[in-house]
């Protein structure tokens, strides 16, 4: 059985490296992307199992990469984890809008993160076994 693969992006290179430490320690695969445009390019060419995506990066931010994937329709959008300093009302509403319902608040909470990922990663399981 393969490792299940997250991929992490985030503009900041330390937030990337904090991820990667965090979800290699819990035995995942990461893969990294820098930017919205890389994020599209690195879902396209193979699909992780669940997304850790920044909100606010320069170029395309974290709500264009999940509208972009919602549109394409060869794009089978995986589990995203929005992951951001925003903690309001409108974001929050913004991203129920997009279809994500998850947010994972910056500074990152290890034990909060793990939960996240046990519980999206079982629930996206056993959607794939109906």
């Amino acid at each position: 059985m393969t490792a299940t693969q997250i991929l992490v992006v985030d503009d900041n290179p330390l937030n990337r490296k904090l991820l990667n430490d965090m979800l290699g320690a819990e035995g995942y695969s990461v893969r990294n992307a820098a930017s919205g445009f890389e994020a599209l390019s690195a879902i396209a060419e193979e699909r992780p199992d669940l997304v850790l995506l920044d909100i606010m990066m320069p170029g395309m931010d974290g709500f264009e990469v999940v509208r972009r994937l919602n549109a394409d329709q060869a794009t089978r959008i995986p589990p995203i984890i929005m992951v951001t300093a925003l903690d309001d009302e409108g974001s929050r509403a913004r991203l129920a809008a997009a279809g994500i319902n998850i947010m994972l608040t910056k500074p990152i909470d290890r034990w909060e993160l793990r939960s996240l990922l046990s519980r999206i990663l079982s629930d996206s399981a056993e959607k794939s076994h109906e």
